[in-house]
């Protein structure tokens, strides 16, 4: 009779779905990963890694994204250990990264790692860091720090946590783009001039000047003068 998957898991618990139960306080891991802390048995029997790892998903009810470069074969049995830390061995045994964004948990080989110097632009650092929190993006085991005095900032972890990261950097910057600025408008001042006869009486900002006289008669009348930059 052939074994389904190669995976006999003997925990009731773990079978449950919806047994969620969280494992106590740990670093930010990006979106909480809440796993059952009771044991997670298997025998496995020459089982590829990628299978595994899905399978792992499929009985925890939880959607797995696993790269074509996660490859290897488990052999033998795997220790009882609590989901959360089968998940670690399986990552250190193969060198491995995951990344769990709240709805998909996204495995990757280490070399997959990405780094990249990303520009802050009129975001600051705490801003940025400040939005990455509140969005469960933060990942302590990944790598986010500013370079001294130049507004970049050095990123590198597995790719979708860099992708994360890059939205989240865009979507600032667009917002701070679009934000209106005060504009400063230059004080206006008011000119009038006063014609009678030959007379001029200049009027400027509301106070009149000492008149001017013309010899070629002029007809009485107002004119306004716009200051430089008045139309």
């Amino acid at each position: 009779m052939r074994i389904r998957s190669m995976i006999l898991c003997v925990s009731n618990a773990v079978l449950c779905a919806g047994a969620f139960i969280a494992t106590g306080i740990q670093i930010a891991l990006g979106a909480p990963l809440l796993l059952p802390s009771t044991p997670y048995r298997y025998l496995v029997v020459e089982q590829e890694l990628p299978i595994a790892l899905q399978e792992f998903g499929n009985n925890l009810d939880i959607r797995v994204s696993i790269s074509a470069e996660v490859k290897g074969r488990i052999r033998g049995r795997m220790p009882d250990l609590a989901p959360r830390e089968f998940l670690d061995r399986l990552t250190n045994l193969y060198n491995l990264q995951w990344y769990y964004d709240g709805l998909v948990l996204y495995v990757s080989a280490a070399k997959e790692a990405q780094t990249r110097l990303l520009l802050l632009g009129p975001i600051s650092f705490e801003t940025f860091t400040a939005a990455l929190d509140a969005l469960n993006i933060s990942d302590e085991r990944y790598i986010l720090r500013p370079a001294p005095g130049n507004g970049l900032i050095l990123a590198s972890g597995p790719p979708r946590f860099i992708a994360l990261v890059d939205e989240t950097l865009n979507g600032l910057v667009a917002q701070a783009q679009a934000r209106p600025r005060a504009v400063e408008t230059p004080s206006r001042e008011s000119v009038l001039m006063l014609f009678r006869g030959s007379s001029e009486t200049i009027v400027r900002g509301g106070r009149p000047e000492a008149p001017s006289s013309f010899d070629t008669p002029r007809q009485d009348g107002v004119t306004s003068i716009h200051a430089p930059g008045q139309r």
